[in-house]
């Protein structure tokens, strides 16, 4: 039987959406494995594709992480929503939160660095992430400031610009296990207002 108008329309966009799933699977192992910082026409020829294929789909680096942060964060929505649980208490649901995000920008090495950028460049594919996630630590703030547990005058952008300082110490401290813990206490003790004794 001839294709039909149908079919013929539907060819394309499997091939579309199976270019793109391959794209995302490369790019995942090759920034696991090279940092943010790899070559995007490395990733095309890892995935047995043509560059223009690529860019095609993500036209900037920026793009592409965007589009694999998002594919990628079933992790993480399971913690902010078991976070969201009434029983947390507001400043832990608040510090676990930033945890959270310290690890997420931890994925890859050099991801910490895109993602500050994309704060202050409204253009920029990650900025939608970004304001995603001070929206969401917007939240766990306001509920920890209206419980008394974190100073008035914090604004979560910086909460989560502090995590992002943290998950690159993380990262660029590896012989140094503790340092990234250390910093996660110290930006702590700047935006909580009463630490329950005998906390850590």
């Amino acid at each position: 039987m001839p294709p039909t108008e149908t079919t013929r329309s539907r060819a394309p966009r499997a091939d579309a959406q199976r270019n793109r799933d391959l794209i995302l699977d490369t790019a995942e192992q090759h920034f696991a494995e090279h940092g943010v910082r790899g070559s995007l026409d490395a990733i095309a020829k890892r995935a047995g594709i043509g560059a223009g294929t690529l860019y095609r789909h993500f036209p900037t680096r920026e793009a592409l992480l965007a589009a694999l942060l998002a594919d990628r964060d079933d992790a993480l929505v399971a913690r902010r929503e078991a976070l969201r649980d009434g029983s947390v208490d507001p400043a832990e649901a608040l510090d676990g939160w930033l945890r959270a995000v310290v690890d997420w920008a931890g994925a890859y090495e050099g991801l910490p660095d895109p993602l500050r950028a994309a704060t202050n460049a409204d253009s920029s594919p990650l900025a939608i992430t970004c304001e995603g996630f001070v929206t969401t630590t917007a939240e766990f703030l306001d509920a920890a400031q209206r419980d008394g547990r974190a100073r008035s005058d914090v604004r979560a952008r910086d909460l989560f610009l502090a995590a992002l300082a943290q998950s690159w110490v993380r990262g660029a401290a590896l012989a140094d296990p503790t340092s990234g813990a250390a910093l996660a206490e110290l930006t702590r003790s700047g935006w909580e207002t009463s630490p329950v004794p005998g906390r850590g």
